[in-house]
């Protein structure tokens, strides 16, 4: 456990999120793994068929991750209060939502996944790929969550290190389970997402085992979770609307997709690749943010404000150098990175346009992640949801739609960095006006 209200920021905020930004580069490396054995040994429909699996199975799970994010919140502006009593019930009650939750979404997924296929116009030689892709990932979907859920309760409570720990032993396992599943055995794309999944249960179960053996402040008791109806509210109040956000991304991400399909298997590959990219490229920001995040919890847990703004200054300045940095890098080496997915040329061409567009925005987009970690962390999550909506829903998706007529891909492309700005531009009057710091969940006449 680590107490984020003492120490210099910087230092603080950079050494607690270097573990996490490493164990996220291990976790992407599921996804990755999976494109880049499936891209190179099942051609290029299976590859299509992964990223095209992906928002849909993202919109069904957001809302319960942005759950888990507002018991994250809970938990941590609590510990930061020193109230270890509710710290345990905000964990048992976040488990509690977590389980419930997947027996739906699992049942949901299940049933309606080749229909939300046929309504995004995947084309047909896609859809078999996709279908059983996406169910198997659907039936694992606990495991993720729960693991997930292992690492909120961690990082909130000041630990990164562990987490990193149990990714990298995760993803080594799904790394050689899944060329194991597709390359000997030959499973095909069912392979690939069993191997996926069993590394989550894997690291799940591991993680229980950890925090019940070494944890003298909390435990994990699956079959005896106690529930509290006040943390329940709390966790909503906070979740409901990060989820809703995140949602909305999926959403957003699932009606590009429907855009791209228009431009065939070879347009719906690059975009898939580059997808896995993207998210690298923009994963110190998030690191960052979800660091600054936790610190910001414990901080206004405290009652510290102006140590809050100091840490989102230093956040920015550090995810803003290395974006820029990331920006260069996919400009000068995008196909060479594009090339380790697929050798198909017309595949690797599109995707280095698409970096030519997207890269130079990193910046911007590391800039609006610094504001939404402060804002997670306080508790205010409403205001960055609409933020999200309208920037998906009032600029991405209607300019992605509107320019592709006019310039093609590119237009598609374009629309993400304009989305951003916009973004930023208005997370930055937000953060201004300071309405974040009333929305505590711990009362500061009680500390």
């Amino acid at each position: 456990m680590r107490d984020l209200t003492v120490g210099k920021e910087g230092p603080l905020i950079f050494k607690f999120a270097l573990p996490m930004l490493i164990g996220n580069v291990f976790q992407q490396m599921y996804n990755v793994v999976d494109s880049v054995i499936v891209g190179n040994y099942l051609g290029k429909e299976a590859l299509s068929a992964v990223g095209a699996s992906f928002p849909i199975f993202f919109a069904l799970i957001s809302l319960v991750i942005g759950l888990a994010s507002g018991a994250g919140t809970v938990i941590s502006q609590n510990f930061g209060a020193k109230k270890y009593r509710e710290v345990q019930m905000a964990v048992d009650t976040m488990f509690i939502i977590m389980l419930v939750s997947s027996i739906l979404i699992t049942i949901v997924g299940l049933f309606f996944s080749e229909s939300i296929l046929r309504l995004i116009e995947l084309p047909e030689e896609i859809i078999p790929h996709a279908k059983i892709y996406l169910n198997i990932t659907l039936a694992g979907v606990y495991f993720l969550f729960g693991f997930n859920g292992i690492q909120a309760v961690l990082r909130s409570l000041g630990d990164s290190k562990t987490p990193l720990y149990f990714l990298i032993i995760s993803t080594i396992t799904n790394i050689i389970l899944v060329m194991l599943f597709v390359l000997v055995f030959h499973w095909g794309i069912a392979g690939a997402a069993v191997a996926t999944v069993i590394a989550q249960g894997g690291a799940f179960i591991t993680g229980v085992i950890y925090i019940n053996r070494t944890s003298k402040l909390i435990h994990i008791h699956l079959f005896n979770l106690k529930f509290d109806k006040t943390i329940l509210l709390q966790s909503v109040k906070i979740g409901l609307p990060m989820g809703m956000q995140q949602m909305f991304v999926a959403l957003g991400m699932t009606a590009l997709f429907k855009i791209v399909n228009g431009y065939g298997t070879s347009v719906i590959a690059a975009y898939t690749v580059a997808g896995r990219i993207d998210t690298f490229a923009m994963m110190p920001a998030m690191n960052f943010a979800q660091a600054l995040s936790a610190f910001a919890g414990q901080n206004i847990g405290a009652g510290k404000f102006e140590r809050v703004k100091r840490g989102l200054l230093t956040t920015w300045l550090m995810s803003s150098a290395i974006s820029i940095v990331i920006a260069v890098v996919v400009f000068l080496f995008g196909d060479t990175f594009m090339g380790f997915f697929t050798k198909d040329k017309e595949v690797i061409a599109v995707g280095q346009h698409y970096f030519y567009i997207v890269g130079g925005f990193y910046v911007v987009f590391s800039t609006m992640f610094s504001f939404t970690g402060v804002f997670r962390g306080a508790g205010d999550t409403l205001i960055p949801m609409f933020i999200t909506l309208f920037s998906l829903w009032l600029i991405r998706i209607p300019l992605a739609y509107h320019f592709s007529g006019i310039y093609g891909v590119s237009g598609i492309w374009a629309a993400i960095p304009t989305a951003w700005t916009f973004g930023m531009i208005v997370s930055l009057i937000y953060f201004s006006i300071g309405r974040w710091k009333t929305k505590a969940v711990v009362n500061k006449s009680e500390i």
